[in-house]
Formats: structure tokens, sequence, C-alpha cells
């Protein structure tokens, strides 16, 4: 039995949705099992028969944690990891699905090794940060909202990006920020961080979020940016500015030596 994923998604209602290339229809019996890569912990849907190409599982119901999970066919006692040669990504797919507001967020990829697996994680409401520059003395941010729920519209909310110095722990900047529907833009000036040498944590407080929104950069198929990606530095009265990214892909900015 030859079975290949051309197509793969989680559909806004968290439905993994397949399509499948098939040498022969799928018997009664097999199933469809998701095994997380770190704890061995299993979960099994049957699927047979399946004769038409295409699966739709709800993968809420499973209760699959955090993490990894890689994707088997079981029949017979005999069980295959399921191939794809679907990369399994869009962006405008994974913003639209930030849009909903969520405690768990399940997304579908292809291993390098060309298998099917899910990519599992905790999803509270964040601001997603797409671009970062410098431009006349100040720090800019844009991006998008996620997992608050509030509509991708027109509508103006009051917001403030705010600045916390991890070494006491106190707000120390607080300026205005922009944010139209899930849309935002925040600037600071460079002056008003350079008096004070460390790691800034920016986060994004929003009139009808309940919590400030952390600034991060999970929503791509990126991971480990603190490796990957690094912004280029900038210095105020000699005093050197960059933006980082932490272990787990929130924005810092480090101030000093």
């Amino acid at each position: 039995m030859r079975v290949v994923v051309t197509d793969a998604e989680v559909t806004l209602a968290d439905v993994l949705s397949l399509r499948l290339s098939m040498d022969q229809p799928l018997p009664h019996g097999t199933g469809l099992v998701l095994r997380h890569r770190t704890t061995g912990v299993e979960r099994e849907v049957t699927l047979g028969p399946v004769d038409t190409g295409t699966l739709a599982v709800s993968l809420a119901p499973l209760e699959l944690s955090a993490g990894r999970w890689d994707a088997y066919l079981h029949h017979d006692g005999r069980r295959v990891r399921l191939r794809s040669v679907d990369p399994g990504f869009s962006l405008d797919h994974l913003d639209a699905y930030a849009l909903c507001r969520r405690t768990m967020a399940y997304r579908s990829y292809r291993t390098r090794n060309g298998y099917l697996a899910l990519k599992i994680a905790d999803a509270r409401p964040a601001a997603e940060v797409r671009a970062v520059w410098f431009r006349e003395g100040r720090f800019e941010v844009t991006g998008l909202l996620a997992y608050t729920g509030l509509a991708d519209d027109d509508c103006r909310h009051e917001a403030r990006l705010a600045l916390r110095r991890r070494q006491d722990g106190a707000a120390t900047i607080r300026t205005p920020a922009t944010v139209q529907g899930v849309r935002f833009h925040a600037a600071v000036s460079l002056v008003d961080m350079v008096t004070e040498a460390g790691t800034w944590e920016p986060a994004l407080e929003v009139e009808g979020v309940a919590a400030p929104l952390p600034l991060s950069s999970r929503l791509d198929d990126v991971d480990g940016k603190r490796r990957r990606l690094h912004y280029p530095a900038t210095e105020v009265d000699g005093v050197p500015v960059r933006p980082r990214y932490t272990a787990d892909d929130e924005l810092r900015i480090e101030v000093g030596g």
C-alpha cells in the first residue's frame, strides 16, 4: 500500500484536512496514528475504509499536547510513516488562523525527510513582529495581533508600547502606538533607552485586551530565530543598541555591551 499526502492543512476549525495519492483504497480498520516525538505518547483515529483520497480529522478531541507529532498509518499490526510532498506552509493562512482566540495552535508540515508531522504550541495573545528597523533616532516595529479575537477591520484601538528593563522589572518607558484592526505600528526614541544599559522587554498594551502582548515572531516556518535572524545594530552617543530574539522567539532590545 503506497500512500502519499499531496496536500495538508489544519483548517480554522482545527481539522486536519488531507488529500492523498493512493495506489489502492485504505482498507477497513486502517488507523491514523499521531506519536509525540519526545514523550512517545500516541493517539489513534480509525479511518478505513477510505477510497476518495481525502481525509478530515478533528484534532481538538484528541487532546494533543504541545510539541511535534509524527503521523503514521496503522493496519493489521503494521505501521508506516505517512509520506508527504506538501511543504504545508502559507503565511496568509497562518495570519488568518491567528485571528481567532485560541489556547492551542496546530500546524501541519513536511519534515526534512519528507514525512507528515504536526507542530502544536500553546497559543496566547501576542504582538507578532513583521518588521523592525532604526530610523531618525528611533526604534520602530510593525506587525499584527495574534490570538486576541480582535477583528481584522479598520477599527482603531488605543494602544501603547511599553518597555521594561529586565534587570529591575520596572516599566520605565511607555509611548503611544497605532493599532488598526489587528495591524500595529510602534516607535520609541533611542535617546530614552540608552540612559539605562541592559535588556529591554517590549510589549504592546491594547485597549480591549486584558494583558500586555509580548512582541514575538512565531507565525512562520523559521525556528530558532536567536541563531538564525540577526538585525543590524546602531549606536546612540557611542552606546550600541541591537534587537535580538530569545530562545522562545520573543523580541528583546539589548542596550550597551
